[in-house]
Formats: structure tokens, C-alpha cells, sequence
């Protein structure tokens, strides 16, 4: 049966991130899964409940398509997605078959997790409005910095047109990390600093970790190389 890539991403941004690279896997053959979780936020927290809901939502509803109903999934996860992927794979059931981090944060083995480290949440705080909600993910950093991870004008156009404003308590949420979710196939695809560290704690878990130079979008860049990964990855090229 054809395996179906799920590409989860980071509820900071839009799922346009992923688009150029599902393109690229559909041309392949390959069936893909592109979940919008820019409504996460929307009720309060808690928010990852939404966010499995919206991924489960995503794939059943794929499965009268080109993914058929029970297709083995390789679950993809880029930057912060990549805290909610034990969850998200336990609402998915025994389909996933491997796991592939984009320039993603690793969960622990169990327990609880935080979607930003505690000395980050200053920079986030100094961000925020009266109402505790933050710019866009791009409004963040300085234009030269977007500038060079989105090099070409209309492909940053749709990304930030795609971009959700979240709460800052998005960001200080404890997520849930089900124990044996790294019992399937786990990997990491890597573009860049400042994800040196975590790149170093997959070797140390023993997973399979490819380096792709570039900046944290790199799949909006060179979306055929990360494909390419992407298959290797999940042993399914």
C-alpha cells in the first residue's frame, strides 16, 4: 500500500511552509497530507488538543483521495510542530510508520513538554500586545534576516499572508509527550543553526540525521533537495 506523507507545520507559521515540497512528493507518486493548523488558538487553551484534531481531521479526510483509508503515514514535523508530534502520532493509531524532524525540536522520551524554553519567553513577552497576542511569525526578526530565508518575493508573499497571530500562552503551554511514541522509525533533517544542538541529541538517540545547508525555510528554498531527504529519511525512496 502507497505511503502517505503528512507534513505538519509549525502552528507559528502557515501551512504554505510545506506547500512547494508536497508538490514535489505528489509528483513522485507519493500521496500528501498538508494540515492547517492556523486555527489552533481559537477558544483558549488548551491548544494541542486542536492540534491533533486538526491533523486527524486532515488525514481522514484525505483517505476518500489519493490516500487511501488505512495508507501507512511517515509523519513530518518542522520547528515547534515538532514538540506536539508524540500526540499527534498517538491520534493517528498504529498508521505511522516513521517520524521525520525538519529543523524541529525533539521531545523527550515521556513526560511534559513547553513549546518555548524559559529564556526565550522574555523576547516573547517584550513582543506581545495589551491583549497577550503576538505579531506574526515574520514580524518577529529583523528584515534582513527574513529577507534571506525567503529570497524569493512572491513565495514570502504567500507565506506571510499565511501566518496566524498567536497568544503568547501558546507558547508557555505544557504538552503532553506519550511514552513509546519513538518506538517507530525517527529521523531529523537538518538546514541550519540554531538547531546544532538538537541535530547532536538525534545522533545521540541514534536516529539517521541528514544535513541540508540553509536557513530555517529551507524547504520553501530548495524544496526538490528537501524531498529528496525527506524520502531517504523514511526509507521510502
Amino acid at each position: 500500500m502507497e505511503t502517505t506523507f503528512v507534513l505538519v507545520h509549525s502552528p507559528s507559521v502557515g501551512p504554505s511552509t510545506w506547500a512547494p515540497v508536497a508538490e514535489s512528493l505528489e509528483r513522485r507518486g507519493h500521496a500528501v497530507v498538508v494540515p492547517d493548523l492556523t486555527g489552533i488558538s481559537v477558544g483558549g487553551p488548551p491548544y494541542w488538543p486542536r492540534v491533533v484534531a486538526a491533523v486527524r481531521d486532515a488525514v481522514t479526510d484525505s483517505s476518500v483521495g489519493d490516500a487511501g483509508p488505512g495508507s501507512p503515514l511517515v509523519l513530518v514535523v518542522h520547528s515547534n510542530a515538532g514538540f506536539f508530534l508524540p500526540v499527534i502520532k498517538e491520534g493517528l493509531g498504529e498508521r505511522v510508520v516513521a517520524c521525520v524532524f525538519t529543523d524541529a525540536h525533539i521531545p523527550p522520551p515521556a513526560g511534559l513538554v513547553r513549546v518555548a524554553e524559559e529564556e526565550f519567553l522574555p523576547f516573547l513577552r517584550g513582543l506581545a500586545g495589551p491583549d497577550g497576542v503576538l505579531p506574526r511569525w515574520t514580524d518577529w526578526w529583523d528584515e534582513e534576516d527574513v529577507a534571506a530565508m525567503l529570497p524569493d518575493p512572491a513565495v514570502r508573499a504567500r507565506m506571510t499572508a499565511g501566518q496566524p497571530r498567536l497568544p503568547l500562552d501558546y507558547y508557555t503551554q505544557s504538552v503532553p509527550v506519550p511514552a513509546g511514541w519513538d518506538e517507530v522509525r525517527c529521523s531529523f533533517l537538518w538546514f541550519g543553526p540554531p538547531y546544532d544542538g538538537i541535530a547532536e541529541e538525534a545522533g545521540r538517540r541514534g536516529w539517521p540525521v541528514t544535513r541540508l545547508t540553509g536557513l530555517h525555510l529551507h524547504q520553501l528554498v530548495d524544496p526538490e533537495a528537501v524531498a529528496d531527504a525527506l524520502r531517504k529519511l523514511s526509507r521510502k525512496s
